[in-house]
């Protein structure tokens, strides 16, 4: 079952022109410190359209995700001990 145009996803990215304004999910990403490793599996996808094939990229996405939200929780847990150290 091989087409010229799988259905699902459109795996490749588009170049920005000057006009348009970026994806807001792209400054999201970025703020992660992650968007190497997004765009790392979005190449591997374009050029398998496999997800199976893209294992090690998805997996450094996920870790490099997983320690955002590691130091994000330590950030928060910080400022309530500042917040309750004040009160």
């Amino acid at each position: 079952m091989s087409s010229a145009n799988p259905s699902g996803h459109n795996w490749i990215r588009k170049p920005k022109t000057e006009e348009e304004e970026e994806d807001p999910f792209d400054r999201m990403i970025a703020r992660t410190g992650c968007a190497s490793f997004h765009y790392a599996v979005q190449e591997c996808m374009a050029e398998h359209q496999d997800w199976r094939k893209c294992q090690q990229q998805v997996q450094g996405f996920k870790d490099c995700m997983r320690e955002y939200q590691r130091q994000q929780a330590e950030e928060y847990q910080r400022r309530q001990k500042l917040h309750q150290a004040t009160t």
